[in-house]
C-alpha cells in the first residue's frame, strides 16, 4: 500500500511531497514438523482448484473462500499461523460450500488412510432427518 504525504520543511518553509509504503512481515505457515514456510496463497487456491475439480464450484467462490481464511487469519494478528489452524479454516468454509468438494480436500488433509475415515466425514454431512 502506498501512502503519500505533503509536508513542509522547517527552515525553508518549502512544501514537497514524500510517498511511503506500509512494510508487512511475511506470513509464515508453521508445519506439524516444525518447518516454517510462507503463506502462500497460490498453493491454497491450487488446492482448492483439485479439491473442486469436476464440481460446480465457480472460480469466484473458491476466490470468496479463500478471502474468508484470510480475513480469519488477519484476525490472529499473528506473524506466525499454525498450518492446523489454516487447514481448519478452509475445512469449515469448504464443508458449506460443497460436500464432494470437502471429502476430497478433507482426505489429503486428514491424510485418510481407510475407508472408514471417509464414511465418518461423509456422514458428519447427512442432515439428521436423513440419517433415520
Amino acid at each position: 500500500m502506498l501512502i503519500r504525504r505533503r509536508r513542509e520543511c522547517e527552515s525553508c518553509k518549502r512544501r514537497f511531497t514524500t510517498y511511503e509504503y506500509v512494510e508487512k512481515t511475511p506470513l509464515m505457515v508453521v508445519k506439524n514438523d516444525g518447518r516454517r514456510e510462507p503463506y502462500n496463497r497460490e498453493k491454497l487456491k491450487m488446492g482448492l482448484i483439485t479439491a473442486c475439480k469436476k464440481r460446480p464450484v465457480r472460480m469466484d467462490d473458491i476466490d470468496s473462500l479463500i478471502l474468508s481464511v484470510e480475513k480469519a487469519i488477519d484476525s490472529l494478528n499473528a506473524s506466525e499461523i499454525p498450518s492446523k489452524f489454516l487447514g481448519e479454516e478452509v475445512i469449515k468454509h469448504l464443508k458449506e460450500l460443497d460436500p464432494v468438494a470437502y471429502v476430497r480436500f478433507a482426505s489429503v488433509y486428514y491424510r485418510f488412510e481407510a475407508v472408514s475415515e471417509f464414511e465418518k466425514r461423509i456422514k458428519e454431512l447427512v442432515p439428521e432427518e436423513d440419517k433415520k
